[in-house]
């Protein structure tokens, strides 16, 4: 009978333990990591629109002319003028000793062409003196690089190599739209294209030769020398002087005309005296 019982009780626990163990859920299976989203690409900044259109015969491309200015204007043609003026008066030198100085700042060179020289008054640059040559030759310099799309950030007025102070030899530059104007007071000029650039020189064609406001302004008269007029008291002085000596003048007549007639009465008496006596 204890048999029995005991083989009873074991059927039922282990019918109870299966159930149970049917009835639990199953573990659930660990997620997968998620991916992450990818990355949305940053749009490309546009580069600056360049105010300066590229003139089809610009050497910029041809490193063999590097930062010689000489050679790089020759290759361009149309600026023999410009060349033979910047040798002339050696700002050449100064220009090419500048671009090996420099670190960050760089050069831009406003160039004239021939066509732009021609329209001068027959012999404006021989009328100039040396001085003036040369300023007129360094008013076309700028001491900055300024790439053909940043022309709308400078200050004005704007310095130039010939600028001795910040009130002298400067111009305005006006940049809108595709036109860079520069004017200096007698000239309004317009930069036409580029004709050299790499990150510390620019050289852009200007269709006129830039005039300093400095060159028109009338040179001031010298005061003319003030005449010195005699002091009055002096004026009445010598008038005295005058009339001193006049009145002397007058004395010494009368006392020679009196001496004269007493000498004349004194030799008639002696006579009477020897005639009656």
């Amino acid at each position: 009978m204890k048999q029995i019982l005991f083989f009873t009780l074991l059927v039922l626990l282990g019918h109870i333990f299966f159930t149970t163990t049917l009835a639990q859920s199953p573990a659930a299976a660990p997620k997968a990591p998620e991916k992450p989203a990818p990355a949305t690409p940053a749009p490309a900044t546009a580069p600056a629109k360049p105010l300066v259109p590229s003139l089809p015969q610009s050497p910029s491309s041809d490193s063999s002319s590097g930062q010689d200015i000489i050679k790089i204007l020759r290759k361009a043609k149309s600026f023999n003028t410009l060349i033979r003026l910047l040798k002339t008066t050696q700002i050449i030198n100064q220009i090419n000793s500048q671009l090996v100085t420099t670190k960050n700042g760089g050069l831009t060179i406003l160039a004239p062409d021939d066509g732009a020289f021609l329209q001068l008054k027959a012999g404006y640059f021989n009328s100039l003196g040396e001085r003036q040559q040369k300023e007129l030759i360094q008013f076309h310099v700028l001491p900055v690089y300024v790439s053909s799309s940043n022309f709308d950030s400078l200050s004005n007025p704007v310095l130039t190599l010939a600028s001795d102070s910040p009130s002298g030899y400067h111009m305005n530059v006006t940049a809108y739209g595709n036109n860079v104007n520069i004017s200096t007071g007698p000239v309004n000029a317009t930069l036409t294209g580029i004709v050299y650039s790499d990150k510390t020189l620019a050289i852009y064609h200007v269709d006129k030769v830039l005039i300093p406001l400095d060159f028109s302004k009338p040179k001031a008269l010298a005061p003319a020398p003030s005449t010195a007029k005699a002091p009055k008291a002096d004026k009445d002085s010598s008038s005295e002087d005058g009339d001193q000596g006049e009145s002397t003048k007058a004395t010494s007549g009368a006392n020679n005309l009196i001496s004269l007639q007493g000498t004349m009465f004194v030799s008639l008496l002696v006579a009477a005296v020897t005639m009656f006596g």
